[in-house]
């Protein structure tokens, strides 16, 4: 795979839940770090994600926000 973006973290996907149009897939990027992402049923359908399964999330925004308490 060749992307542009460079905010890509590998991982395994722990779960794909679908609901009536969205998909929430949690993938283990490691070190107890989880991210999840929403994407499309057609698009987990179309790409066959399952839970085990190597992939990546891939993070483009426009802005990153910092907090502090």
């Amino acid at each position: 795979m060749k992307i542009s973006a460079r905010n890509k973290l590998k991982g395994k996907i722990l779960e794909v839940k679908k609901g009536a149009t969205t998909a929430h897939i949690k993938i283990d990027i490691g070190a107890g770090n989880i991210v999840t992402a929403s994407i499309t049923n057609e698009s987990a359908d179309e790409l066959k994600l399952a839970a085990g399964q190597t992939a990546y999330a891939i993070v483009k925004a426009s802005d990153v926000m910092v907090g502090v308490d």
